[in-house]
């Protein structure tokens, strides 16, 4: 795996559930148990990031009780920063360490929303180095006939 030419798009998740501004925030939480994802962008109906949505933000808010609706844009971050599939993916590994958050929006030519990645997302790439570092090792001490 080489690692130093590796960008967003070779990282990064497509499949991703988004969310609007006036969606309620129960309904949301419902999809993200169920995608079982931790990060959910908020959209336009461009597909332009607008927020984004934690599934801490989610326990923070429907921690209090009640039981009146609550639209997501009362309780999203409406400062995202995000990506382009071309960003190296190293850029992006450092932004979610500098800026202690957990996820990155990516967006296309025209702004749109066409993936997400997340801390996870690195985690699974360290794993895969660090088994391919592991079987080289391997390789090197125990060579084939």
């Amino acid at each position: 795996m080489r690692l130093e030419n590796l960008r967003v798009a070779e990282v990064m998740q497509t499949a991703v559930i988004s969310a609007r501004e006036d969606d309620d925030i129960r309904k949301v939480a419902a999809d993200m148990r169920l995608a079982d994802v931790r990060h959910v962008p908020v959209v336009d109906a461009e597909l332009h990031v607008v927020g984004i949505l934690s599934s801490r933000d989610v326990l923070r808010v429907l921690g209090r009780g009640g039981t009146a609706p609550i639209p997501v844009a009362k309780v999203m971050t409406r400062t995202v920063m995000t990506v382009r599939p071309s960003t190296p993916a190293a850029v992006a590994a450092v932004v979610l360490l500098q800026y202690k958050i957990g996820a990155l929006p990516v967006v296309g030519n025209h702004d749109e929303l066409v993936g997400l990645v997340t801390e996870t997302d690195f985690l699974r790439l360290a794993v895969q180095a660090l088994r391919d570092s592991e079987a080289e090792v391997r390789d090197e001490h125990h060579p084939s006939p």
